[in-house]
């Protein structure tokens, strides 16, 4: 089992018939992009932001397939692996590719400005991230910030990347949908 691979359990609660809390899911990620020690999106939970919460429905709501952002008027859990750029790969080479990878999960059209970083992107939600283990850098349009693990970043709908140093790092999403409306 990888690093990352261990530290990837989902536990999901619920009622049982006699109405008593017991866990309804527990293993690794609904579905997954990618390698945990390589990098991509691994999805655990998709629910309603809104709305009755019902404990005894059992369904399984991890996404079925890595989608960039939760559906209209719904939150989105997922684990994401971001690995250190090789450096026999250049920028030209690296942009193409990234615009490439973001099209697999649907993300092709947040790829807004490259210049900084080829994974600059904008999300249409309030991100709350989380780094759990490894050493990365937040990249936005004014700078760069280093985490470490623990810190946490709330990331409003802006134009942003991360970069991980050293070796691949493991963070924590949680995706709220949101009208995103600049100015």
């Amino acid at each position: 089992m990888s690093k990352f691979q261990g530290a990837m359990r989902r536990l999901v609660t619920g009622d049982n018939a006699q109405g008593q809390s017991v866990v309804i899911i527990d293993g690794g990620p609904s579905s997954e992009k990618g390698n945990p020690d390589l990098g991509e999106m691994f999805e655990i939970w998709e629910d309603a932001a809104f709305g009755p919460l019902m404990p005894s429905a059992e369904e399984d709501l991890g996404a079925t397939r890595p989608v960039l952002g939760p559906r209209k008027g719904n939150f989105q859990v997922r684990w994401f692996v971001i690995h250190p750029q090789p450096d026999s790969i250049t920028k030209p080479q690296a942009d193409p590719s990234m615009r490439e990878r973001f099209a697999e999960f649907y993300g092709a059209g947040h790829i807004m400005d490259q210049t900084l970083h080829p994974g600059m992107h904008e999300t249409h939600s309030i991100d709350i991230i989380c780094l759990l283990q490894g050493e990365a850098s937040l990249i936005l349009e004014s700078g760069e910030t280093r985490l470490r693990p623990g810190n946490v970043v709330i990331q409003r709908g802006t134009n942003h990347a991360w970069k991980a140093h050293g070796s691949p790092a493991l963070l924590l999403a949680v995706l709220i949908d949101r009208d995103l409306r600049h100015g």
